[in-house]
């Protein structure tokens, strides 16, 4: 075997390397003389086979095994020969062959970098740390009450209005046919909630119970279901029932709706949930700010093959939530841009990610940092656990995929390298309010963000709440539960 280098610049190798016409045809001979001794040809015993009919037979088929197992096995030697650290698979280019001549082919390989980790003593950051107040709680209770508001009929005959809950049997038609999902009897809809489509409830505004109406309405341009999009409908409507809702009386028996002892269980209950939600945003925001500290820090060139590699993906996972809505994805940061303008914010997102990626490798590799079994299968159980009734086809489909028990590995690991740095780095805590810890510095949605964590924070009641049916006019209605 002959090895030339012929480019070494950057993170970039290649080398054309010749296997000598000598070298593979022994390896061809030893092939089919081990062939020969099983060979079952009629007219010969085994082992008795001649050598040029054994070559004519399956000397093709020999002749590819063999040099796919020497480019595989002369790559992999020259690899080790020139300490090379392969940051990718290499790419192999047969750029000469001919039966009974030289092979050569060229291999071009990109190493990874040579990283030096700074002195992590010297990272100073904060831990930003918010309580869950009284304040806080009194109105994730309220939100709750609201929520699980009960209905009572009204108790003086009167037109509907806004607000009210119609008991109603509807069914939708379009160019004269039923579609699936456009009928339901005794579905409860209240006045102004916006669960169907634009114009159906404001039409049910003055009805009276008893009454038929004909609602004719529009389904949206981006509809979920293509089939609907678009298409003009008429819904037959008949209204069985006008009731008001009820005001939720916050005490002991509400917190016993939602699976609490007393109201007083109930507050300690929701004021844990917020301090683990706050605990989990403090979290985020420590390592945001470490891994920022960490890329300014650390400047070292990143493999071009695997920034590629890391945007395709992201790419490939923007395109798939794009094609899935209709339309781009929903973040007001990237409306309205174009294509090549979110390719050019996507490719710098690849590369921080590469770049903090093998810096965090190469720290847990050389402290020796490790993930155990225990911990990866924990974290497989947890993520089971998100479809029920296919945990087990889950966990064995997992199981039986390296690849996949890798991207179960990754972030445990990540988080275990942040953990040792922050170990060494200098952590102040400070007190924050919950919106300036929701504060995404350079944004201003801490408001909202701050009302879904406190929605995150309601305990789930035991006993699951029956399920009301729901008319196919909701766009969210057309698709899958993603549960």
């Amino acid at each position: 075997m002959q090895v030339v280098e012929t480019k070494n610049e950057g993170l970039s190798r290649e080398y054309t390397i010749t296997l000598l016409a000598s070298e593979i045809a022994e390896k061809v001979n030893f092939r089919l003389e081990d062939m020969r001794k099983t060979a079952n040809i009629p007219g010969f015993r085994p082992g008795k086979v001649p050598v040029a009919l054994m070559k004519q037979r399956f000397g093709q088929s020999i002749m590819g095994e063999v040099l796919e197992q020497a480019v595989s096995e002369s790559s992999r030697q020259a690899i080790e020969d020139n300490t090379l650290r392969p940051a990718m698979q290499p790419s192999i280019e047969v750029t000469k062959f001919e039966e009974g001549q030289d092979l050569e082919y060229k291999m071009a390989v990109e190493v990874m970098p040579v990283i030096e980790p700074m002195d992590f003593s010297k990272i100073e950051v904060e831990r930003l740390v918010a309580k869950a107040d009284d304040k806080e709680v009194d109105e994730t209770i309220e939100r709750l009450a609201q929520q699980y508001r009960q209905s009572e009929p009204i108790k003086r005959a009167r037109k509907s209005r806004k607000g009210d809950v119609l008991v109603i049997d509807f069914k939708g038609m379009v160019d004269g046919e039923a579609f699936e999902g456009g009928s339901a009897e005794g579905h409860h809809l209240e006045l102004g909630s916006n669960q169907f489509i634009p114009g159906f409830e404001d039409q049910l505004i003055g009805a009276k119970p008893g009454e038929s109406l004909s609602v004719p309405v529009s389904f949206p341009d981006d509809y979920g279901a293509e089939s609907l999009a678009g298409k003009d409908a008429v819904f037959d409507v008949e209204v069985k029932e006008i009731r008001v809702m009820a005001e939720s009386v916050v005490d002991d028996e509400f917190a016993k709706t939602l699976g609490q002892e007393s109201l007083e269980e109930l507050r300690k209950s929701i004021s844990g949930r917020l301090e683990q939600d706050y605990a989990s945003l403090s979290r985020e925001r420590l390592k945001r700010d470490l891994l920022d500290i960490l890329e300014k820090e650390h400047e070292f060139e990143v493999p071009p093959g695997m920034v590629e590699a890391e945007f395709d993906s992201i790419w490939a996972q923007y395109e798939e939530t794009r094609n899935e809505q209709g339309a781009a994805p929903a973040e007001d940061e990237d409306e309205g841009k174009s294509d090549d303008e979110l390719k050019e914010e996507y490719r710098k997102i690849s590369g921080r990610r590469v770049q903090l990626g093998l810096l965090l490798t190469e720290v847990g590799t050389v402290n020796k940092v490790e993930v155990s079994a225990e911990e990866v299968n924990r974290a497989l159980m947890t993520e089971a656990q998100k479809y029920p009734g296919r945990e087990k086809e889950f966990i064995e489909m997992y199981r039986n995929s390296p690849e996949a028990m890798s991207t179960m590995r990754a972030p445990i690991f990540e988080e275990k390298v942040v953990d040792f740095i922050l170990e060494l780095a200098n952590v102040a805590e400070r007190e924050v309010g919950i919106e300036e810890l929701m504060q995404v510095p350079g944004t201003d949605d801490a408001e909202e963000e701050t009302k879904e964590t406190k929605k995150k924070a309601a305990p789930k009641k035991k006993a699951a709440k029956p399920k009301r049916k729901k008319a196919a006019a909701k766009p969210e209605d057309s698709a899958a539960d993603e549960g």
